[in-house]
């Protein structure tokens, strides 16, 4: 997604090739279809498409670490050389494995009460697709990424929920930008969350405290209080919520 906007996938969004990104070119024709077939050789026997969906099925049941050409031409039995027909190298896999990832925007239109409980549906929709697939995080985390029609299908669902609100266009799409934001935060803390690790820096953490308790009393304080309890509930809502209060704070 020009000026790195950012997109449902990643926080930043590019929808027309540009020179100075090396493949955009290329992600673009194959995420638009729009590749000029093989002038020669045999006919093809694979597409494009097949090839994200295995390696995203390789992503999904081993992680983004484990996708590689030579890994996904296994799962058909072929060489790694012969995937270079239909997809020119590992960036471009995962432009389409990050489009094929996210499908089709959940239709909220019909959501009764308006832009509110629509975007809500919007953003726990979004949440389920990293939870389904965490590795879209580090597939788009730090890459500029050209948009495919599922991600600009999520960004058009979420403009046209708040497109009677009153809201200038800049602050529906900032609208837009805090929801990922939050999704992907919350998704990041499901990756990272680490049971053991989790306990043992409570251990750590507790006993500091017991000793330096005067140097840090709102903490000793919030601690006690059950500042860092496990919620219940989905950690999504209250963020989501006040975001939301925020919104509607500017609507006349």
């Amino acid at each position: 997604m020009a000026a790195k906007k950012p997109g449902p996938a990643n926080g930043r969004e590019s929808t027309k090739p540009t020179e100075k990104q090396p493949g955009a070119k290329a992600s673009f024709a194959l995420l638009w279809g729009e590749q000029e077939p093989p002038s020669r050789g045999p006919k093809p026997s694979l597409t494009a498409g097949r090839i994200a969906e295995a390696a995203m099925g390789i992503a999904d049941e081993e992680g983004l670490d484990a996708v590689s050409l030579a890994r996904v031409a296994k799962e058909f039995g072929v060489t790694a050389m012969a995937l270079y027909r239909y997809v020119p190298g590992k960036a471009e896999l995962l432009d389409l494995m990050v489009d094929l990832a996210i499908g089709p925007p959940t239709p909220i239109a019909d959501i009764p009460g308006g832009w509110r409980p629509q975007l809500t549906e919007w953003a726990r929709q979004c949440s389920a697709t990293y939870s389904r697939h965490p590795w879209i995080l580090a597939a788009t985390g730090m890459r500029r990424q050209i948009m495919g029609p599922h991600q600009l299908g999520w960004l058009e669902t979420a403009l046209a929920a708040m497109a009677g609100t009153g809201l200038s266009a800049a602050q529906q799409h900032d609208t837009f930008l805090l929801l990922v934001g939050h999704v992907r935060n919350i998704a990041q803390q499901h990756v990272d969350h680490d049971e053991a690790a989790n306990a043992e820096w409570a251990r750590l953490t507790a006993d500091v405290l017991e000793r330096h308790a005067d140097r840090f009393p709102a903490l000793t304080s919030a601690i006690a209080e059950g500042a860092f309890a496990p919620r219940r509930g989905d950690p999504l809502d209250f963020g989501l919520e006040r975001i939301l209060d925020g919104v509607a704070a500017l609507i006349p």
